[in-house]
């Protein structure tokens, strides 16, 4: 049997992966305000199980790196969508903080593994040209995710509770690896139901120098890190991911206490921002894939970056001054967020376009860690800098954004593939 388009089915799978890992994640702060009363914690408490959910996440990021390049992102992904499947579960036995943040603990190094996972898969799968469509593809998932949970999880919540609720959610990513394993047989050179034309559409996209990457040994950290490009991925994931941080852990928050929302409210006007990041998602793939045809990838990739960053200001900027009401809020983080995955998608598919294919988790592993570190940096600051107001907060974002672009454009001088 030979599947047409095969590629765009596994890209397809790890999509819905992450919407699944997204409302996994997601579901914690829509049922906060609830949860909190049942189990007698603060804000400070939400603060502090959150961070334990990100020092993970930023742990998991390197190590699932590693773990991937070394298994393939077959096995990987098995592993981890069962154990932050696993995780989502034992929510349900969450007695207080202590707990809860083992839990979280657990479900942040198992997520984290997606997005190195994602960005490797998407360089064995996809051609140079086509990789930032694919990333934007898989990206959307976290919109689609995010928009999905809101309204989901609030009206489980509101059926089942939220103990039970965290057991649904995660029974579903279960469910996730029975395709996966169907479909994802092998590496598009062995795969049995990939046509010839397909094959060799994606082997002759590759650079030159990447089509024999199976062949290659990856390299070590230390090599990898001897290049100042690797630091260029690395730093613009630490200035741009607190921005998409801030308003997956802290909106709902920021929503219950601005506006006095309660669940069912929080569900209703917090999955609207998260349309704007899956467009944002697949207008930033396109527009890359648009400017490769005609620009070279170094071109393509740093003006659709910049681009985003600064849809990204201009937007905070608007939300600072004019967003008096949830509905103006939420409909400039929708811009804000398109912005980031506009951004995002390319800034991610960096790590393949200047490694061979056995060395990209590890670099795309590596800049989600240091990027959770900032995350977990804002996440301390957050409690301390909002007593009165969140535009402090808001104003660090809107400078965020454009030292990411300048570490792409301070740190490679050209995107493209590099000997070490």
């Amino acid at each position: 049997m030979k599947v047409k388009g095969l590629r765009w089915w596994i890209v397809g799978l790890v999509c819905l992966a992450t919407i699944i890992n997204y409302i996994d994640r997601s579901a914690l702060g829509i049922m906060w305000p609830e949860m909190s009363k049942d189990l007698g914690l603060t804000e400070a408490d939400y603060a502090w199980v959150i961070n334990i959910f990100t020092i993970t996440y930023a742990a998991g990021k390197f190590i699932s790196g590693k773990v991937y390049d070394k298994v393939g992102t077959k096995i990987g992904f098995v592993l981890s969508i069962f154990f932050w499947s696993l995780a989502s579960v034992l929510h349900f036995f969450a007695r207080g903080a202590a707990s809860l943040g083992i839990f979280r603990g657990l479900l942040g190094v198992a997520e984290a593994g997606n997005w190195p996972g994602a960005v490797k898969n998407n360089a064995e799968w996809f051609p140079v040209q086509e990789r930032a469509m694919a990333q934007g593809v898989f990206n959307a998932g976290a919109g689609i995710g995010s928009i999905i949970a809101a309204p989901t999880v609030a009206k489980l919540f509101g059926a089942y509770g939220w103990r039970v609720t965290f057991v649904i959610i995660g029974v579903v990513g279960f469910l996730w690896i029975i395709p996966w394993l169907i479909i994802n047989k092998k590496k598009p050179k062995l795969h049995p139901w990939i046509t010839d034309q397909e094959k060799s559409h994606i082997i002759d996209g590759r650079h030159e120098s990447r089509k024999d990457d199976d062949l290659v040994e990856g390299l070590s950290v230390i090599e990898i890190l001897s290049k100042k490009e690797s630091w260029g991925v690395i730093a613009a994931r630490f200035f741009i991911e607190p921005i998409w941080w801030l308003f997956v852990f802290w909106m709902p928050i920021y929503l219950f206490k601005e506006f006095n929302f309660d669940v069912k409210e929080i569900g209703y006007y917090a999955w609207f921002p998260y349309v704007g990041a899956m467009l944002g998602s697949l207008f930033g793939g396109w527009y890359a894939q648009k400017l490769l045809k005609t620009n070279s990838l170094d071109f393509s990739r740093k003006r659709t970056i910049a681009i985003g960053g600064a849809i990204i200001v201009v937007s905070i900027l608007g939300a600072i001054f004019f967003a008096d009401t949830p509905l103006k809020f939420v409909s400039f983080v929708f811009v804000v967020l398109f912005g980031f995955q506009f951004s995002i998608s390319n800034i991610q598919t960096i790590p393949s376009d200047l490694l061979n294919g056995k060395s990209v988790g590890t670099l795309a592993g590596l800049g989600g860690s240091i990027g959770a570190i900032s995350v977990i940096i804002m996440n301390w600051l957050i409690p301390i800098i909002t007593t009165e107001s969140y535009t402090p907060a808001f104003i660090i974002l809107a400078i965020l954004a454009p030292l990411a672009v300048l570490s792409i454009y301070v740190l490679i001088k050209e995107i493209k593939p590099i000997d070490i």
